[in-house]
């Protein structure tokens, strides 16, 4: 059953085994992986964290038998935070909202944390 979950800067979709992110208000590029500007990317980890407590994604991740790294540490690139990876638009909002199987998720999530933490406090 697709669940929707709405945050201060992002709504997230999920069906079947997939999830859907359509920011809000953060500053998105897709194509190859995902690229947030740097502003955005500790409240997309927040919105990661909550697509990790859905019923639907410790479904997906029972069922997937891949556990190959599949997200690449994340760059900073002018002003954007740069993730390489299955990433992909949705074909009806290009450049706007992005699609990635939700067994994924922890891994990015594990990933954008690592990241953050290596930044030094603002």
């Amino acid at each position: 059953m697709p669940t929707l979950t709405e945050l201060p800067h992002w709504t997230i979709r999920t069906s079947g085994d997939e999830v859907t992110f359509v920011p809000v208000t953060a500053r998105v590029r897709t194509g190859g992986g995902l690229a947030l500007h740097e502003d955005d990317v500790p409240g997309f980890a927040k919105a990661l964290g909550e697509v990790m407590k859905l019923p639907a994604y410790w479904h997906a991740r029972a069922r997937s038998t891949s556990r190959e790294p599949v997200w690449s540490a994340p760059r900073h690139d002018e002003g954007f935070v740069r993730v390489a990876g299955p990433c992909r638009p949705e074909a009806d909002r290009p450049g706007r909202s992005f699609t990635f199987a939700l067994a994924d998720v922890r891994e990015l999530r594990v990933r954008i944390a690592a990241y953050l933490e290596g930044l030094p406090a603002r």
